[in-house]
């Protein structure tokens, strides 16, 4: 998530000055983000809950099984019947989010401000709902806040080249056998970002 993040911001300049501006004025540079200045930091959550819809940490709920027949919006389902649900769909729906395939975090100041990303809404619960939601939202929330604000306060984040970060998609994960050591130490350089101290 956190490079999905640094690849949105990096594209889009104007939400990266406003959330250093926000850092500047609730932290400043000389002091190191803390878990408790997160309160303080809104346009930084509305950019975590932008990057949440628009790059979910996987696309497909685990699958449900039904434990008795059921009737669902005038559907019979019978018992023993598994159910996946496709998260990406929904946290792409048109009739929900407008420009659904656009980084906009202020939509979340605006007509998205009731939404979070506990699984309360159903606009928008990459982490799922109910019984069955994610253990871990609190600490995945609060590392992936404090890492991006640190990131976004000690370093100037710049792109090799004018052009856009490449946020292409693809499936799987393959590791080449001849790695360059400093893909190794810094994966960001392979995305074509550079960290520069401040």
């Amino acid at each position: 998530m956190l490079t999905w993040a640094l690849c949105l911001l990096l594209n889009n300049p104007r939400v990266l000055k406003i959330a250093q501006y926000e850092l500047d004025e609730h932290v400043g540079r000389k002091r190191e983000v803390e878990e408790s200045h997160l309160k303080n930091l809104v346009y930084l959550n509305t950019i975590v809950k932008e990057t949440l819809r628009l790059y979910l940490p996987g696309p497909l709920t685990l699958h449900h099984e039904s434990m008795e027949d059921c009737i669902i919006g005038g559907y019979k389902i019978p018992k023993g019947t598994r159910l996946l649900t496709n998260l990406w769909k929904i946290q792409h729906d048109p009739t929900k989010w407008p420009d659904p395939e656009e980084f906009q975090p202020e939509r979340f100041l605006t007509s998205h401000k009731h939404v979070d990303v506990r699984g309360n809404t159903y606009e928008l619960f990459p982490f799922g709902s109910g019984r069955r939601v994610c253990p871990a939202i609190p600490f995945a929330l609060r590392s992936l806040h404090i890492t991006l604000a640190t990131l976004i306060q000690q370093f100037v984040l710049k792109k090799q080249s004018n052009e856009p970060v490449d946020m292409s998609k693809s499936t799987g994960v393959t590791i080449s056998k001849t790695i360059p050591l400093e893909v190794l130490l810094a994966p960001c350089l392979s995305l074509d970002i550079y960290l520069v101290v401040a």
